[in-house]
């Protein structure tokens, strides 16, 4: 069996956008510079995972650093940088003129941008669930209440097909109202979706529950990072720095994920659906993705700049990597291999 498998090498340098600025080092924090004290970064819950171990990386680099967490929806994240009640957010937009202005104006703050990985989102069910594909006209027909039902796309099932968000004003959220209902409505406007609180408790309805169908980051399904969260921190330091890595990150198996096709002019209106991997998000083909962009208005003699620095640097850019979702500042080369 051939198994195309990605080959990833980070750029040299990591480059800001919507800044001059340029780190010195390629973006690693030189040591004992402004790597003391507490800081925080506001985050939308999707990216948690990855959030998590960047932190456990840069504190375990600089034992006097320490980093805080709040996991929140996204426009919570957008209006605490806004009310300057934080200094850095990690959303999937970049911020607009406008709001680069309040910061300066108001806030009388600088903002650096950066998009630092290209995520997914991902469709699951569970594993009695007999659909295994949609397409994109499928999925959009669901949010808009035209598919109601299981039985409509494949199986005998009469049951409701029960949509599960995680949090109102989540950027998954966003996404799919933006990608697929008219400008101006909300996804409420169509059905009745059943929001959660986090993509973990998304996950862990679609277990339970064969009527589910949950939308969620595909940051959470990757088994990578989670089996590397059981190896010591000082071996998974010496695998994010080296250069030289090939990736085929695995997805969990505790939940079906469907696979999403997109029949159109530009692929000869192609029937093949593909699951969220990192080729496929890499080469577009799963068509569900959007970047993922970190936000600081941090000065630089700060902790929270460095870690801004470290994130979007090499190391910061290799845990991504191992979350399942795409680094933004990537090479990459793909090869077949037989198994």
């Amino acid at each position: 069996m051939k198994i195309n498998r990605i080959f990833l090498s980070l750029a040299a340098c990591v480059l800001t956008a919507g800044a001059a600025v340029v780190f010195t080092g390629c973006g690693e924090v030189k040591r004992g510079e402004y790597t003391k004290g507490t800081a925080a970064v506001f985050c939308d819950d999707g990216f948690k995972n990855i959030l998590d171990e960047e932190i456990q990386a840069f504190e375990f680099s600089y034992k006097d650093a320490h980093i805080l967490p709040f996991y929140t929806s996204e426009q919570a994240c957008i209006d605490s940088l806004l009310a300057d009640k934080c200094q850095s957010i990690i959303i999937t937009r970049d911020f607009t003129k406008e709001e680069r202005a309040h910061c300066k104006s108001v806030n009388k703050r600088i903002v650096r941008s950066n998009c630092i990985a290209v995520d997914a989102v991902a469709m699951i069910v569970n594993k009695d669930n007999p659909v295994s594909a949609l397409s994109m006209d499928e999925i959009g027909k669901i949010l808009r209440g035209e598919l109601t039902h299981w039985n409509q796309l494949a199986g005998n099932d009469t049951t409701a097909i029960k949509v599960v968000f995680d949090a109102e004003g989540s950027s998954t959220v966003s996404y799919m109202r933006d990608r697929f209902l008219p400008a101006g409505k909300k996804i409420t406007d169509f059905i009745k979706p059943y929001a959660q609180q986090s993509n973990a408790d998304v996950f862990d309805v679609v277990k339970k529950d064969p009527d589910a169908l949950g939308i969620i980051s595909v940051s959470w399904l990757g088994n990578d990072l989670s089996v590397a969260q059981n190896v010591p921190m000082e071996q998974r330091m010496k695998d994010y720095a080296n250069e030289n890595d090939s990736i085929n990150t695995d997805l969990t198996e505790e939940v079906n994920i469907i696979k999403v096709s997109n029949p159109t002019a530009d692929n000869d209106f192609s029937p093949v659906a593909y699951k969220p991997y990192q080729l496929y998000i890499n080469s577009g083909e799963y068509p569900l993705f959007r970047k993922v962009w970190m936000i600081s208005t941090a000065s630089n003699s700060t902790v929270l700049h460095s870690f801004y620095t470290f994130v979007t640097g090499f190391v910061g850019q290799k845990i991504i990597i191992k979350s399942g979702i795409m680094p933004y500042h990537v090479n990459s080369r793909v090869v077949e291999l037989v198994k």
